[in-house]
């Protein structure tokens, strides 16, 4: 073991911490009043629940449902599943002609779109070409769609009945293209009061668009819209400005499988097939298949997580439901769901679910239960996955949230968002090492503005992220020193080396403490912004010592707490007595000319004054040092060793200590010592000859 020498010389005296439930709530009643705020912040390493407001009420989740619908799928189906669709030939070929049943078989792909490819009729394409490849030119008969793997309204029960005309609330069936919605764009006429121009796209030959919109003078935008609830037919009327160049809107169909099969029709058109509809036509075997699937598992958990995408999240629930659940329906992703809680150890009582995308208000969780859940998934082998899945500071969902995060890769999340309802649900990853899940729910706004609300979620989370990382940009910092430092191999060149890295930084006395992990001290756990003459020696020492960058931190709190447990109660309160007798980083060396003294440090006292109790009986420690006359002797000879860097502390008068400053001594042959370090005269991290 590497020990820093030290000479000892003589010198004339001239709550979870930081996160506090009261204060949250005091921030909630006065920037959301009237509104009921839950949190359950929970570590992962130990699985206690460290923040608790109102932790075991029903809250409603909103968007920030689908963590578990995601974590239910991750856990139960295998990592490389991917959704299929598969077509069907069911009749008899002759020549270039195929008599009988095209089925296509839906199996809840969510992405059969321009997601992930040039165009949304790619894997459309793909069919087609298959077809083709057989010699296929014509396909004479029905195209039908084979919609079995779900069961169930198309329409999700528990839905406000004015989400099917948004995007957002899309019908839910087995066969789904283009996210069941298609763009329109709206542009005026050539000539005031002409009949505004409406497109679609995809254009398949499905949606059908009455168009009562006028051209009107100026930019007027003055138009609406009227969805039929049954067949896909949408309604514009109103006006449209003359000067507007154009606008879209994105709309959701009705019937998606009957739209599926319209695109398919349209694609095989493209590719030059023949679709002759002939009703005559009877099924027969099954002669050939294809099949696509538009992307796998993890690539959905994005698009559900990070994007918040509905319809993705409401067919993996009826897909999980299918798989894991025996039926492809609200029930069977609810008992797929049941059976995942069960492994997590919770009762699945403590959800009310209704949906597998949290657009239902009826859907209702506890967030100690969301926390329970997302700690479990933080210890499975698939969290990496899963956290990758969700958004973060200006990504994804929340592109536009915390945007002045400083530390922004510590955190993920899931958002949530309806009518009187902001949620955040994730995870924060601590200096310390240790991960914490939150379940964060506003609920029951009322008429606080949605803007107002979801500023105070994200103020109450990024407290959260920098109470448990305070200090971490100077553990950065330390990683980039240390980085620079690795050509240095001798222990003694290295501590040279990172004890002038740090010159000129500022003089504080007491600049650490123990964060957020304990309530006396709650100054950084790592700080070289400012600096003691302790806290200058220990931070330079985890840098001469620490074998990697990544192990700074642990280094650290090795030399600073007995055993490396972090606690003002465990913290070498005492330089001589704890830090050097522990024996492990330091010893005292003699010099010609000591002495030693004794004492008995009041170490019973000092706990006492912080309402702790030390337990034990005050220990004598024996100080040898230099008496300060021969210490200013000494100091004015030339050293005549090889050139090295020693530890050097100072004893002062009062009895209750046994150090009162300390520093590194810097030995030069042929050259006087000269000392370096964090001076509260200079003020500064200081050499002084």
């Amino acid at each position: 073991m590497r020990n820093l020498l030290f000479f000892v010389l003589c010198l004339l005296e001239t709550s979870f911490a930081g996160v506090s439930a009261v204060e949250f709530q005091h921030l909630a009643d006065s920037l959301a009043p009237g509104a009921r705020l839950g949190l359950s912040v929970r570590s992962v390493r130990t699985g206690q629940e460290l923040v608790d407001i109102r932790a075991d009420d029903f809250f409603t989740p909103a968007s920030t449902l689908k963590t578990l619908t995601t974590a239910a799928a991750l856990s139960l189906l295998p990592l490389d599943y991917a959704p299929e669709t598969s077509l069907h030939l069911e009749g008899s070929l002759s020549g270039k002609t195929f008599t009988g049943f095209v089925r296509v078989k839906g199996q809840g792909d969510p992405n059969i779109s321009g997601r992930f490819y040039s165009s949304p009729f790619f894997l459309l394409y793909a069919m087609a070409d298959s077809l083709k490849a057989m010699g296929i030119d014509t396909l004479r008969g029905k195209i039908i769609a084979d919609t079995s793997f779900y069961k169930g309204p198309r329409k999700p029960e528990h839905w406000r009945k004015n989400y099917f005309n948004s995007w957002y609330g899309a019908e839910v069936a087995p066969l789904a293209f283009n996210d069941n919605c298609v763009l329109v764009t709206l542009k005026p006429g050539a000539n005031v009061k002409d009949t505004a121009i409406i497109s679609v796209d995809p254009e398949v030959g499905y949606v059908q668009i009455k168009n009562e919109l006028i051209t009107s003078e100026g930019k007027s935008r003055k138009w609406k819209y009227a969805m039929d609830p049954e067949n896909p037919i949408i309604t514009f009327s109103g006006q449209i400005g003359a000067k507007v160049d154009f606008a879209t809107l994105v709309l959701p169909v009705r019937n998606p499988n009957a739209y599926f099969i319209a695109a398919l029709c349209k694609a095989f058109q493209d590719k030059g097939l023949i679709v002759i509809d002939d009703a005559n036509v009877h099924r027969g075997i099954e002669i050939f298949d294809t099949h696509i699937s538009a992307a796998p598992l993890l690539s959905i958990l994005d698009e559900i997580n990070q994007r918040s995408q509905n319809l993705h999240a409401e067919m993996l629930f009826r897909n999980m439901g299918n798989i894991i659940g025996k039926e492809g329906s609200v029930s069977g992703g609810l008992r797929a769901e049941s059976q995942f809680l069960k492994s997590v150890g919770v009762s699945p009582s403590d959800f009310q679910v209704f949906d597998g995308c949290g657009l239902s208000p009826s859907n209702k969780v506890k967030p100690a239960t969301i926390t329970q859940m997302l700690a479990f998934m933080a210890k499975s082998k698939r969290i990496s996955y899963y956290m990758q899945s969700f958004a973060a500071p200006q990504i994804g969902s929340a592109a536009k949230r915390m945007s002045k995060i400083k530390i922004p890769w510590r955190t993920c999340f899931k958002t949530g968002y309806i009518a009187e309802t902001h949620a955040l649900v994730g995870y924060v990853l601590t200096i310390d090492g240790d991960t914490l899940a939150v379940a964060l729910y506003l609920n029951e706004t009322g008429k606080n503005s949605d803007h107002q609300c979801k500023n105070l979620i994200d103020t109450l989370w990024s407290r959260i992220v920098y109470a448990t990382n305070d200090g971490f940009e100077s553990l950065l910092e330390m990683k980039g020193l240390w980085i620079q430092g690795m050509s240095v191999q001798d222990y003694s060149q290295r501590i040279l080396y990172f004890s002038k890295q740090l010159l000129g930084r500022p003089y504080l006395l007491g600049p650490t403490g123990e964060s957020y992990l304990d309530t006396l001290d709650q100054k950084p756990l790592v700080n070289i912004d400012s600096m003691d003459c302790v806290t200058y020696i220990e931070h330079v020492l985890a840098l001469a010592q620490s074998p990697h960058e990544d192990s700074l931190f642990k280094e650290l709190q090795r030399i600073r707490y007995f055993g490396g447990k972090i606690g003002y109660k465990n913290r070498k309160h005492y330089f001589v007595e704890d830090w050097i007798g522990e024996g492990k980083y330091a010893k005292i060396i003699p010099l010609p000319g000591d002495t030693t003294i004794v004492r008995t440090l009041p170490k019973n006292e000092f706990f006492a004054s912080k309402n702790l109790t030390y337990g034990k009986p005050d220990p004598k420690t024996y100080v040898r040092y230099l008496p300060y006359e021969k210490a200013l002797e000494w100091a004015q000879i030339e050293w005549k060793g090889e050139n090295t860097i020693r530890g050097i502390g100072f004893v002062g008068n009062s009895e209750k200590i046994d150090v009162t400053h300390t520093g590194f001594l810097i030995l030069n042959k042929g050259e006087k010592p000269l000392l370096r370090d964090a001076s509260q005269i200079a003020m500064k991290v200081t050499d002084h000859p």
